[in-house]
């Protein structure tokens, strides 16, 4: 399997796990109380916040492969890049929640999405495809 190719599937795949596992912990904040709103009512359903992790972690993936392919330090370039918009997505929640309960969850979700994804991918990332073709 080419590096490329594994990059992609271990990402997705990341992307995938990381969505099971904010659906299970957003289910067990909704239980213990946590009404997850944002501004105007609207609750965020935990089916909701899978599907949104799925495909904002899957959206890494091609940043991934790019690096992997046409940068020489493909691993330092995807951990500047992944802390860069990890942070950025911590504005949204103080942002749009309707309450801190919710605020703290969301930005705990933001945080364990990228737990999950920004290391396994790292590991796919160790040889630059450049060097590894040659």
């Amino acid at each position: 399997m080419s590096g490329l190719a594994r990059t992609a599937l271990v990402g997705l795949g990341a992307a995938a796990a990381a969505a099971a596992v904010n659906a299970a912990v957003a289910a067990a904040a909704r239980g213990a109380g946590v009404t997850l709103e944002v501004d105007g009512g609207e609750a965020i359903p935990v089916s909701g916040i899978a599907f949104v992790t799925l495909v904002l972690a899957a959206a890494g993936v091609p940043i991934a492969a790019a690096l992997s392919r046409w940068s020489t330090r493909p691993v330092a370039w995807w951990l500047r890049t992944t802390t860069a918009l990890t942070a950025l997505s911590l504005i949204a929640p103080f942002v749009a929640a309707a309450d801190a309960a919710t605020a703290v969850t969301l930005v705990v979700l933001h945080l364990l999405a990228a737990a999950v994804v920004v290391p396994v991918v790292a590991r796919t990332l160790r040889t630059p495809a450049r060097a590894a073709s040659a």
